[in-house]
C-alpha cells in the first residue's frame, strides 16, 4: 500500500466536491474555468446515477475523475471511454489494532471506446476499428496475408439477434501499413477463461442457458458475464495495439492506470496502487496472466491451477467486491 495514503476516512463526494479545497485543486489542474465547469457538472452527474459510487471517498473519484480529464475522456457511463467503479477494502489489524479502516474507493477503468478515442488523437491511424462478427458475415479471413471479407447483416434488429461467432479488429496508419486481427468467440472464451480469474466458460453458458439462482447472480458480475462482447472488443485492441500500433503518451497512461486505483495525498498530490482483490468478480480484462489470489469456486472450474501470489501481494489482502447490481 501506498505509505502517503491517510488513515483517516474521507469526506464522502457530495459534501467534498463543495469544499474550497477540492474546487481549489480541480481550478488549478484544469486551468481553463469552463472546461473545469463542465468537469465538475461531469463527474457529479456520474456519481449521482451511480448509488455504490456515492460511498466512495471523494478523493479516490476526483482523482480517478482527474486521470480521465487529463486523457480528455468523458466520465459519462453511457460514452463507455472509462468507469470509475467502486470497491471496498475491508479494515486490516495487526496484533490487534486497527491500522486501516474499512474504505470504499473507485477504480479507473479504460473502456475499448475510450481506447480508441486516443488511437484517433495521436493522428497516427488513417483507419481504426473493432467490432463482432455475427454468423455468416464472416466469408474469407486469410491470417498470413491479413485479408479478409465481411459482408455485414444489414438489418440492424436480425444482426442483434444472430449469435456472435468471432471479432475482428483492424487499424492502417496514415503511412498506409495495415495491421488486421481475427479471433473466433472460441477462442476469446478460451483466453478469458485462462487469464480472467473471474470468469469461467462453464458458468457463462450456464448463465446463458438461465441456470443460475437469481440468489447467486451476484457472484457474476464480472463485465465478462454482464458484456462479454464489451470486454473482447478491449481484449482485440489491446492485443493489436500493444504489440502492432503505435502508442501515444496518453495511449500509455491509459493502459498504465487501467484497473489502478488513484487517491490523493495530504499535499493534493495523485498517487496510484495496485489492486489484489479476495472477490475479484469485477475483472476488468487484462489479457496477460498475473498471480493473483484464489478466485472464488464459480470462477476456478475447469481452469488451470494458478501460481501462489508473491508474498508482498499477500499482504494486500482485505477487498471486496461490491457487486455491479449495486451500481
Amino acid at each position: 500500500m501506498n505509505n502517503n495514503m491517510q488513515v483517516a476516512h474521507k469526506p464522502r463526494f457530495s459534501v467534498a466536491i463543495t469544499t474550497p479545497a477540492y474546487q481549489k485543486l480541480i481550478n488549478s489542474t484544469i486551468q481553463d474555468p469552463q472546461r473545469a465547469a463542465q468537469f465538475v457538472a461531469a463527474i457529479t452527474s456520474a456519481v449521482a446515477v451511480n448509488p455504490a459510487l456515492q460511498d466512495c471517498e471523494a478523493s479516490s473519484i476526483i482523482a480517478g475523475a482527474l486521470l480521465g480529464e487529463s486523457m480528455k475522456l468523458s466520465p459519462s457511463p453511457q460514452l463507455g471511454q472509462y468507469y470509475l467503479v467502486p470497491f471496498r477494502q475491508k479494515a486490516k489489524y495487526k496484533d490487534g489494532v486497527m491500522i486501516q479502516p474499512e474504505t470504499t474507493k473507485a477504480i479507473f477503468i479504460i473502456g475499448y471506446k475510450g481506447l480508441i478515442q486516443l488511437a484517433i488523437r495521436s493522428r497516427q491511424y488513417r483507419r481504426l476499428n473493432v467490432m463482432e462478427i455475427k454468423a455468416g458475415e464472416l466469408k474469407r479471413y486469410d491470417p498470413v496475408f491479413e485479408d479478409f471479407d465481411v459482408q455485414l447483416v444489414e438489418d440492424f434488429d436480425q444482426r442483434q439477434s444472430l449469435p456472435t461467432v468471432g471479432y475482428l479488429a483492424m487499424f492502417e496508419y496514415m503511412n498506409g501499413f495495415r495491421k488486421t486481427l481475427y479471433w473466433t468467440k472460441e477462442k476469446m472464451l478460451a483466453h478469458a477463461d485462462h487469464y480472467s480469474k473471474a470468469f469461467s466458460r462453464k458458468a457463462y453458458q450456464d448463465l446463458l442457458d438461465g441456470k443460475i439462482p437469481q440468489k447467486d447472480m451476484w457472484k457474476y458480475s464480472s463485465f465478462w458475464y454482464s458484456d462479454f462482447d464489451a470486454m473482447a472488443c478491449k481484449t482485440m485492441l489491446r492485443q493489436l495495439i500493444s504489440k502492432w500500433g503505435v502508442m501515444s503518451i496518453d495511449m500509455q497512461t491509459a493502459f498504465e492506470m487501467d484497473n489502478k486505483s488513484a487517491d490523493m495525498d495530504d499535499k493534493g498530490e495523485i498517487f496510484t496502487e495496485d489492486l489484489v482483490l479476495d472477490f475479484p468478480e469485477l475483472d476488468t480484462g487484462f489479457d496477460e496472466p498475473e498471480e493473483t489470489p484464489e478466485a472464488p469456486e464459480h470462477s476456478k472450474r475447469g481452469r488451470k491451477p494458478k501460481e501462489s501470489p508473491p508474498p508482498e501481494m499477500e499482504s494486500d489482502e482485505g477487498f471486496e467486491k461490491l457487486s455491479l447490481e449495486d451500481l
